[in-house]
């Protein structure tokens, strides 16, 4: 492991937090060091309050705040020496620790101070710094962890037994750091947990980090146990139905809808193959801060059914361990190992499926290295059961409050690179669905940088480019829970007697044939929605009441209209309801061409301006509007209706 120190970067952020943000930084860049909000860091400033009285002041890392992006606001400042006081009581529960460090926090607004300030606050350096390395924790999570890590560091770091964060441990590190500690004492392991180092100067704290757990990797390099291979583990064909029955089942466990992301790389299918992955993905997580989020089930062969009722019983047990059952939130699962589909990462958010296969990606290597030290070993059972059931966690789950209206689930919309599909886009987004965008125009892929956004550039005319989408939307999100069939064209305009025949078939093939094949293709899907599948088709104003020159475009909406209808007729027996909208006079869209707008506007006899405010509310209908009405009719407000036509038209005088 090598020094990312930067004269030139570290220049760059001055005053007194400035050398603890650079650092806390590189740290936070290193992902074998540092993973989603993991680690802590802080330091230790005299400052002079309102009375110009010097104070002693502990800068940690607040709650919420990532390492590798973390600003001096990130860190909470609150009274070292009462904080050091709070070590010497006999006993302090968590809830009534957090208390302690809210009201003696000093800056108003401030996030909530780390579970580990007191530990912070013990140590008697000014910068502290604490990593969950992968290469610690292999040597500790092995045979004999506790002797390889003491003879790896010798009196270079204090070594403590597993104790869960909190005030136990940091008590517990107060009596015995003192006792353990020489001259030439740099860091602390805690077992099963994590490494600190902590010095009088950032960049030595920083370096001293990178100086021990170039020692573990050292160690586990000497004993062949650094890059461990597996057998080449080729992809088989992706089967989205059997992924997306997968998320069905899990969803349904859970009790509510979630995102699940497969990741079928070489190396978590060669790990899903390993012939003792039964036993060595089930001894726990690499490190503590893990349980919520890497407690893996494998599948039980191919029946995702059986995977369900895994997942039930796994719910069930944990619960008996639970002091008050009936306050547990969420102890389910959030991710399965299979040799078909390698990992199975289950989140309410796309943020939270990213962060489970970042996580489990360190945890194999770190389980694959422990095991070639002798055999993998992780926290006991009953350590496992107290973190999840922790009353911190269960507060943080509850203090989370209700989740968006559309979270856990997906949203597929053609023609989502502008117009009507990108504000359809926006509005799904905004209700917290993970979206896919298809679109010709390459512009789909870059559309929404965010991870529950997913553009694919697609050929709505072809069966197999619209399968291949299909593919990669079951692969980021698990399935397609709610489809928008925007996508559309508008030929020039045209009396019917001139109509050209390549307009009309393009009219057709576009506007009705596409979405035939959109729809067969998400039918399966449709059906495995865990609240149930939902169609909303954007029609038009000119079903029923078609405008002179646009034949072609009138009877293609109107063929989509129909088969709607039909497909609403035939798919409710699959839970699965389909709605249209007509809309008019929306001009912020791909269709409406200057040259498209100024014929449609002839063809009434009306000026531009006259003719984008035709209708009875003489206003202007934008994609927004639509896209509103799309997402809604996806919610809860339209859960009992299907096959209905519903105007967002300003009004049209011809259909009152």
């Amino acid at each position: 492991m090598k020094s990312l120190w930067n004269d030139a970067e570290a220049a760059q952020l001055s005053g007194p937090l400035g050398p603890r943000v650079y650092t806390s930084r590189l740290l936070g860049r290193d992902k074998s060091l540092v993973l989603h909000g993991g680690g802590n860091t802080s330091v230790k400033l005299r400052e002079k309050n309102l009375f110009g009285e010097d104070e002693d002041v502990l800068y940690v890392k607040g709650s919420g705040w990532d390492l590798e992006t973390i600003e001096a606001q990130g860190f909470a400042p609150v009274k070292l020496d009462y904080v050091r006081r709070l070590a010497s009581l006999p006993a302090l529960s968590d809830p009534q620790m957090v208390n302690e460090l809210a009201t003696h926090t000093l800056r108003a607004g401030a996030p909530a101070p780390s579970i580990e300030t007191i530990l912070h606050a013990i140590l008697p350096h000014k910068y502290v710094d604490h990593t969950h390395a992968d290469a610690v924790l292999s040597v500790s999570n092995s045979p004999d962890g506790e002797k390889r890590i003491r003879d790896i560091y010798g009196e270079r770091a204090v070594v403590i037994p597993y104790l869960m964060a909190g005030f136990d441990l940091a008590a517990y590190c107060a009596r015995e750091f003192p006792k353990q500690a020489t001259r030439g004492t740099v860091g602390m392991v805690l077992l099963s947990h994590g490494v600190f180092s902590f010095a009088g100067d950032a960049r030595e704290s920083y370096e001293l980090m990178i100086e021990l757990v170039s020692l573990a990797e050292k160690y586990l390099a000497a004993q062949k146990a650094w890059s461990i291979g597996l057998p080449p583990s080729p992809a088989p064909a992706f089967k989205r139905e059997e992924a997306a029955k997968l998320r069905h089942e899990v969803s349904r466990a859970a009790g509510f809808p979630l995102l699940c992301l497969c990741n079928d790389s070489p190396r978590f299918l060669g790990f899903a193959r390993h012939p003792q992955v039964g036993r060595i993905s089930q001894r726990g997580p690499a490190t503590p801060d893990h349980v919520i989020r890497t407690k893996p089930l494998p599948m039980l062969g191919r029946d995702v059914a059986a995977f369900g009722k895994a997942y039930r019983d796994y719910f069930e047990t944990n619960a008996k361990h639970a002091k008050e059952p009936k306050t547990i939130l969420d102890p389910a699962p959030r991710m399965a190992l299979d040799p078909e589909l390698g990992l199975a990462a289950f989140g309410r958010s796309a943020k939270d499926t990213r962060i489970v296969e970042d996580l489990y990606e360190h945890t194999v290597e770190v389980i694959l290295r422990a095991e070639a030290l002798g055999g993998w070993q992780a926290l006991e059972a009953k350590h496992i059961f107290d973190i999840e059931y922790w009353d911190l966690e269960q507060a943080k789950l509850k203090k989370g409050g209700s989740a968006p209206a559309f979270a856990g689930e997906v949203a597929l919309v053609t023609g989502a690179a502008s117009g009507i599909g990108k504000a359809c886009a926006e509005a799904f987004l905004k209700r917290g669905a993970a979206v896919v965008g298809l679109d010709r125009n390459p512009a789909i892929e870059t559309l929404f940088k965010r991870p529950d956004y997913l553009g694919v550039v697609c050929d709505l005319t072809s069966a197999a480019a619209i399968s291949v989408a299909m593919d990669a939307a079951v692969k980021r999100f698990g399935g397609v829970d709610m489809l928008v069939l925007n996508a559309g064209i508008f030929p020039s305009s045209a009396p019917v007697q001139s109509i050209a025949s390549d307009a009309w078939r393009s009219a057709m093939t576009v506007n009705v044939e596409a979405s035939l094949l959109v729809m067969q293709a998400a039918h399966p899907l449709l059906k495995l929605a865990p609240r149930g599948g939902r169609v909303v088709v954007i029609g038009s104003r000119n079903v029923p009441a078609p405008g002179p020159g646009a034949a072609a475009y009138s009877a293609s909406k109107a063929a989509l209209n129909q088969l709607a209808r039909v497909a609403a007729l035939e798919w409710a027996k699959d839970g699965i309801r389909i709605n249209t909208i007509h809309p008019d006079s929306v001009y912020d869209t791909a269709l409406w061409t200057e040259e498209v707008l100024a014929s449609r506007a002839k063809a009434y006899s009306m000026t531009v301006e006259q003719y984008k405010k035709r209708n009875l509310l003489k206003t202007e209908v934008a994609s927004k509007d639509v896209a509103e009405m799309a997402a809604e009719m996806c919610g809860a407000l339209f859960a009992k209706t299907t096959a209905a036509q519903v105007p967002v038209d300003g009004g049209t005088e011809k259909l009152v």
